[in-house]
């Protein structure tokens, strides 16, 4: 068995309650998804400035009348020291997704993004420390790296913020950092590359590339490719988070507390390969012709290669991506299609 499989075996044979901030957005309704088929309860917290009620609809359908009992959503922002508080109680794990989301409103808006994002982390830490939570995995991202050209890019360093987003997540890993040595509070940070999947909503950059692409094929357009098309990135199925979190949660390894770990295939696909694919699995999936994608100018600031170095979570914690680019990118174009039909 892997440690994944393991990890979820224990918890199916002892439930645990797990905090999921940002529940209804993209990543947190997969992890509630897992969480309550794993027969785990899950309270919930989002303000759904960036989430949908249609997420957490979706996650009702298909977890039944039953697994969704063991869910308590609470409505509410990070910055109410209140609703962290009470969130907070009685959780054996928090696994924090809520926040600030956009890289290109972060800088029309840095005092907001900084809000959601330290403070409102920052609230969150303080209110597990004192409720005596057993984990607190903090979702970071890629962009602590900066503008590094160094490929693949690896935990040991990270670079200068291109973005306020990318500062406000370098401080939050500070943050989470420091309440593990000054508190010994244990606690994990997982920088995500380019996730997609289910429910992801098709605004965004390259995180979001993928059900931009796939809404558009589906809608008989085409699709724009900035650049060359040589740009590479490492496009990490939902599921392989949802499997990170979970061992970020549970991991026995003391040496991983108060880390930082990359969460990515460690490969990357460059964009006409993955506009390629996509084509395919809609043409399979959704049985139309795909239109050739257009070539615009280069976007500002984007970097020509971005891969994860995931060696150290693989040793530390376990991970073993479980689905790979093709099966998730299926996955993912047979549920939009599923949500046109129902249009």
């Amino acid at each position: 068995m892997t440690a994944y499989q393991i990890a979820c075996s224990e918890l199916e044979a002892e439930p645990r309650t797990w905090l999921v901030t940002g529940v209804a957005g993209f990543i947190g309704s997969n992890l509630l998804e897992s969480l309550l088929r794993l027969g785990q309860r899950v309270v919930g917290v989002d303000d759904f400035s960036t989430g949908s009620p249609k997420n957490l609809e979706d996650v009702r359908k298909l977890v039944g009348a039953d697994p969704w009992k063991r869910f308590d959503f609470r409505e509410g922002t990070l910055i109410d020291v209140g609703i962290c508080r009470d969130a907070c109680n009685y959780a054996d794990y928090v696994l924090h997704e809520g926040g600030f989301v956009s890289v290109p409103l972060s800088n029309q808006d840095p005092v907001g993004c900084h809000h959601a994002n330290v403070n409102g982390t920052l609230n969150l830490l303080v209110a597990a420390r004192d409720n005596r939570v057993k984990r607190f995995v903090h979702a970071s991202s890629r962009v602590v790296y900066g503008g590094s050209t160094k490929v693949p890019l690896k935990e040991t360093s990270t670079g200068r913020a291109t973005s306020a987003y990318g500062a406000s997540k370098q401080i939050s890993e500070m943050y989470v950092t420091l309440f593990s040595d000054l508190y010994g509070m244990e606690t994990i940070s997982l920088r995500y590359f380019n996730v997609f999947g289910p429910r992801q909503n098709q605004i965004g950059g390259y995180a979001a590339v993928i059900a931009q692409w796939i809404d558009r094929c589906l809608r008989g357009e085409d699709c724009l490719i900035h650049g060359s098309g040589k740009i590479t990135r490492d496009f990490c199925p939902v599921a392989n988070v949802v499997q990170a979190n979970i061992l970020a949660a549970t991991t026995r390894n003391r040496h991983a507390m108060g880390e930082a770990f990359n969460v990515g295939l460690g490969s990357a696909i460059s964009l006409t390969q993955l506009h390629d694919l996509i084509s395919e699995e809609v043409a399979a999936i959704a049985g139309m012709p795909i239109q050739p994608a257009k070539v615009g100018p280069p976007r500002e600031g984007d970097l020509l290669k971005s891969v994860a170095d995931i060696h150290r979570i693989t040793n530390e914690l376990g991970f073993e991506p479980a689905v790979d680019l093709p099966a998730g990118l299926a996955e993912t174009v047979r549920w939009y299609a599923s949500r046109r039909k129902k249009r």
